[in-house]
């Protein structure tokens, strides 16, 4: 079973809670790598407790790195937000290396998940 790369997008004072929910609905039980998202997310208190319960690292690209990478659903949302098409799609590809989704972007009680799977 391949590992996943979970890209996730979310609003300041998102709860630990609503992203290990958001996570857990749409990996079910497969194995996690890691969790990947935009720079500034990436120490955020919820998502780092969701990564420690997980046993996961945080990948964290920049706004930059983000926008280099074709999603197939961007978001208008975002756009506004980050001038950038997509957090959750592009974080995913970007941290299994620009491979294909696994599972394009949900949006889950206001946390948008996204997954790609890890290359071997």
């Amino acid at each position: 079973m391949a590992e996943l790369a979970v890209g996730i997008g979310f609003r300041p004072g998102a709860s630990t809670h609503a992203l290990l929910a958001a996570i857990r609905a749409v990996t079910g039980s497969d194995r996690i790598h890691c969790l990947a998202t935009v720079d500034r997310r990436a120490a955020d208190s919820a998502l780092i407790d969701a990564a420690t319960e997980l046993v996961v690292p945080i990948v964290g690209f920049s706004v930059e790195e983000l926008a280099g990478v074709r999603v197939p659903n961007p978001s208008s949302v975002t756009t506004a937000a980050l001038g950038i098409p997509s957090v959750a799609e592009a974080a995913a590809l970007l941290a299994a290396g620009l491979g294909e989704l696994f599972v394009a972007k949900r949006i889950h009680d206001g946390v948008t998940i996204a997954v790609a799977r890890m290359p071997g």
